[in-house]
């Protein structure tokens, strides 16, 4: 019999199938774990997971108990389920559902987000902090009833699952709200929507900081102690290496590259590193890339939705002065940092996948 983390990334074949009807299922017969837990839900285009990773530090400087479910992962599937600030035991957790979940035919992002809510009832946590995977009202997180969500922005993505519009994938998102909760929002302009859905109060916040500060604020319903800090999450503006400098960023979308860019060291001599996944606005993102520096290396991360190297770089010649192919990551982000030279700086973005396949040669004090 495989392990129970070999059987998880075999229901990837799967693919993703919306829906709560197995959710449900699966949660009735685990004796219903998520009941009875103080939540955040966190939902939104780009954020989400530092956000999450904001809120659980603030509430841990508070004393409380907490867990924390992000998705998706880079450096292995602990990092998505963590109790206390620690990573949990992913063949413990996933342990404790997988018959259940045999037995209903969960998804990949069921069967963890089932894990995730098993975990923190076996841990006995003061409250959970949960990321949504895609949308809100049909995604798998939406079982949870919290006190509080966050909305961290609307973008023009998975429209085909959300909707054509910002208005109708908002919709999609603050669904999950229930009456009397109080929602946080990275944009003020869903006020009306939050108030439609029943929200007991509104609260804007500006950036992810602010978005992670208001969350944990209106749980405790005071200030807390202390004020929110960028956390160290991997993939998200992670500082990896000096001389050249080094960056890592999951930017997926045009939104998010627009977010990254200012928040960047001011300077135009990036080295980019980009793999884009097929689905994206890679013209768009390509665009914005281009403002950062004159030269991209152009691979893939080897997903299965990624664009070859050979088609971003393509796609990206009328973008960028010199536009190199090179299939293997590891390789494109060796030659990315010899081209810069100790005194450049290199960006390594476009997906959390070209993250995810560069985790090999991630520092050991990074991860």
């Amino acid at each position: 019999m495989p392990s129970n983390a070999d059987w998880l990334a075999g229901l990837e074949l799967f693919g993703m199938r919306l829906g709560l009807h197995r959710m449900d299922a699966l949660l009735e017969r685990l004796g219903r774990p998520e009941r009875g837990l103080r939540a955040i839900h966190v939902v939104g285009t780009n954020g989400k997971t530092s956000v999450v990773r904001g809120a659980e530090a603030l509430l841990l400087a508070e004393g409380l108990s907490v867990g924390a479910y992000t998705s998706p992962d880079v450096t292995g599937w602990a990092e998505r389920i963590r109790v206390d600030g620690a990573e949990a035991d992913v063949e413990a957790a996933l342990g404790r559902v997988r018959s259940a979940a045999e037995e209903v035919g969960a998804t990949q992002f069921e069967v963890l987000t089932a894990a995730a809510l098993a975990e923190f009832a076996a841990a006995g946590v003061d409250v959970g902090v949960v990321e949504a995977g895609l949308g809100g009202r049909l995604d798998a997180t939406n079982v949870l009833g919290a006190e509080v969500v966050c909305l961290t922005n609307v973008a023009l993505e998975h429209t085909e699952h959300l909707g054509e519009t910002r208005e109708a994938i908002a919709a999609e998102k603050l669904a999950v709200v229930r009456p009397g909760a109080t929602v946080v929002l990275g944009e003020p302009e869903w006020e009306g929507d939050a108030v439609a859905r029943g929200a007991g109060r509104v609260v804007a916040a500006d950036g992810n900081e602010a978005l992670a500060q208001a969350c944990a604020e209106a749980l405790l319903g005071r200030e807390a102690a202390a004020e929110a800090v960028p956390v160290a999450v991997p993939g998200r503006l992670e500082h990896v290496a000096d001389a050249p400098l080094e960056l890592w960023d999951g930017a997926h979308n045009p939104a998010g590259v627009a977010y990254l860019a200012e928040r960047l060291p001011s300077r135009r001599d990036w080295t980019l590193v980009l793999s884009i996944l097929a689905d994206k606005d890679a013209d768009a993102m390509l665009a914005a890339f281009s403002a950062l520096g004159p030269r991209l290396l152009a691979t893939s991360s080897g997903h299965p939705r990624a664009l070859s190297a050979g088609e971003l770089a393509r796609r990206a010649a009328c973008f960028f002065r010199r536009v190199d192919v090179e299939p293997d990551p590891l390789v494109a982000r060796g030659r990315a940092r010899d081209a810069a030279g100790p005194d450049g700086a290199v960006l390594v973005s476009g997906s959390l996948t070209i993250v995810a396949a560069l985790d090999a040669v991630r520092p050991a004090t990074v991860r």
